[in-house]
């Protein structure tokens, strides 16, 4: 079937929040602030990753990328939902919406390997600390985040541009504050199972595989932390994973219930809560899981956002 006669619709509605207007009055000012402290909590990490000399460690410049890719994610959401908020028509383009799609997909499949890379490096700190200035070098951490920006972006232009030439003839109606795969699939005219296989087996695939791997250097860490003759020691390395392990938890925990297990049975509410979750509060949380029980960041950071001068001897 030819495009141009199949594709009768030419833009999306995203309902979002529905309510009054005070309602969406007071939704968009949360939302402008939650992305406001978002681009300067994870912005303040940078800077201090890039001007602390004390955060010249792999383990920083694996966080400093992070909260790169953190920045760019929340804006694959945000902006668009306060422009949609204030909106009488609350319309998305055709276009617009496919590549909030991709984009919002890939930089979700790039954080998933961030996590399981920065799992990776704190193993190699913990469980080989004598080996780890030799293995953790700085070009295989920027290899390695070369690869997760690599894969993450493309994994999914064909899949999605599949599911974009699919005929789309109405209602074009999506209950969400964005373009998701079980609300596009829902709109369109024709069944596509391949499509749709292909597409949820690769994001299970990303999910499971490094979740399994994040669990498995924990485990393995957590067993050399545990043979740590001092006390002082465990805590130390506990503080350094705690907050690792807090971050993956939030975001893997909402990701499975929302695109491994079965939505049937989940609200719409429900899953726009689950996606506010892991795609904006994460990002918020961030600097704040990093940065209360991690003594050198608190310090930096405290230099960057209070301009403080960075002294060797602080």
């Amino acid at each position: 079937m030819n495009r141009s006669e199949t594709h009768i619709v030419t833009e999306f509605v995203l309902l979002g929040f529905p309510g009054c207007w005070e309602i969406q009055i007071f939704l968009f000012s949360l939302f402008l602030v939650v992305y406001a402290l978002t681009l300067v909590g994870n912005g303040a990490i940078i800077c201090a990753v890039k001007w602390d000399p004390r955060l010249y460690t792999p383990m920083y410049f694996l966080l400093g990328n992070f909260a790169f890719l953190e920045i760019w994610y929340v804006s694959s959401t945000i902006p668009n939902m306060l422009v949609n908020i204030l909106s009488k028509t609350k319309a998305i383009s055709f276009s617009g919406c496919f590549l909030q799609f991709y984009f919002f997909f890939s930089l979700g499949t790039a954080e998933c390997l961030f996590l399981a890379v920065m799992a990776y490096d704190r193993y190699q700190a913990i469980c080989h600390p004598l080996h780890y200035p030799i293995i953790m070098t700085r070009r295989l951490c920027g290899t390695l985040v070369s690869l997760c920006w690599l894969i993450g972006f493309l994994g999914y232009p064909i899949p999605i541009f599949f599911i974009s030439q699919l005929p789309f003839c109405g209602p074009n109606i999506i209950d969400h504050f964005l373009c998701d795969m079980d609300p596009l699939m829902a709109l369109s005219c024709a069944p596509a199972p391949i499509t749709e296989f292909i597409f949820y087996t690769q994001s299970s695939l990303v999910l499971f595989f490094t979740l399994m791997y994040i669990l498995r250097s924990y485990t393995l860490l957590l067993r050399a932390v545990f043979q740590i003759p001092s006390t002082a020691g465990q805590r130390k390395a506990f503080s350094t994973c705690g907050s690792h392990l807090t971050v993956v938890s939030l975001f893997y925990g909402t990701v499975m219930v929302m695109y491994v297990s079965p939505t049937y049975g989940i609200s719409a509410l429900m899953q726009k809560i689950l996606t506010l979750v892991y795609s904006i509060m994460t990002p918020f949380l961030n600097p704040l899981i990093y940065s209360l029980r991690n003594k050198d960041m608190k310090l930096a950071l405290r230099n960057v956002l209070f301009g403080r001068r960075i002294s060797q001897n602080s």
